[in-house]
């Protein structure tokens, strides 16, 4: 017979003791990073999906030390960088896979740079990503102006809880997170979810979203209310403007987040 002793770094033990006693419970998202500071000391994170084929989620982000911009980060990211971001791309990663990824504010595009890093102090970011069929989830961490720089002990240490981390936060997404309704048969779920959001919607305007919301292409729109293409897009954008935003994504990022 063949033993063998298992030792684990203690931080490891209380990082991840300290989230498994939260699954489940809405503090996870605010107590994430503070236990696992002795693991990646970062002032920020954010866990979403991304990608040219997906509707961009924000499950949960918090801040530590600092004060909580994650929202407004979000925002920015949805404005324009997020159409274009490779930062996360690895195109000979399978579905499934994961890996870590880490990069500084110096070889981050000038647009990501200037709308999401610069006005919010963040200079570094180390993520774990995997690759989904059509997007890539990722748990970011961001390293802010006032820290010193990620070392290769930090890269080290989340390169070993990166597996536990994702099945950690991909059952606390399961067990907490709204779940996205997508069936053309849930568009009244949409429409009351709207009418409370902004009574200042019109009627049109609130069909056209809760169909969007559902996954409807416009095209789609306009043949289910016998309307043209044009006033489809005309009535989308006067909700939008009612509603502070540009984009389908960021519609969706009111809702989904």
């Amino acid at each position: 017979m063949r033993q063998w002793n298992l030792h684990s770094p203690a931080t490891h033990v209380q990082a991840l003791d300290g989230l498994i006693g939260l699954m489940g419970q809405k503090d996870f998202e605010a107590h994430f990073l503070p236990h696992l500071q002795d693991v990646v000391p970062a002032a920020s994170y954010s866990i979403y999906r991304t990608g040219r084929q997906c509707v961009p989620t924000r499950f949960m982000s918090a801040s530590w030390g600092v004060a909580d911009n994650t929202q407004a980060c979000w925002n920015a990211y949805l404005s324009g960088p997020q159409k274009s971001d490779q930062t996360l791309a690895a195109p000979t990663m399978e579905s499934g896979h994961a890996m870590l990824c880490h990069i500084t504010d110096k070889e981050i595009p000038a647009q990501h740079k200037a709308l999401v890093y610069e006005p919010h102090g963040m200079k570094e970011r180390l993520s774990v990503i995997q690759q989904e069929a059509a997007s890539v989830f990722a748990i970011n961490f961001y390293r802010h102006v006032h820290q010193r720089p990620f070392t290769d002990t930090h890269l080290s240490d989340l390169a070993s809880l990166a597996p536990v981390l994702l099945t950690l936060v991909r059952k606390q997404i399961t067990l907490f997170a709204p779940q996205v309704v997508t069936s053309a048969r849930d568009v009244h779920h949409w429409i009351d979810k709207l009418r409370a959001f902004n009574p200042t919607l019109t009627e049109r305007e609130v069909d056209v979203c809760a169909r969007l919301l559902t996954g409807m292409t416009q095209d789609g729109i306009a043949g289910d209310l016998g309307l043209s293409l044009a006033t489809i897009k005309t009535y989308r954008n006067r909700a939008f403007a009612r509603l502070g935003i540009h984009f389908k994504s960021q519609l969706f990022s009111l809702f989904l987040h």
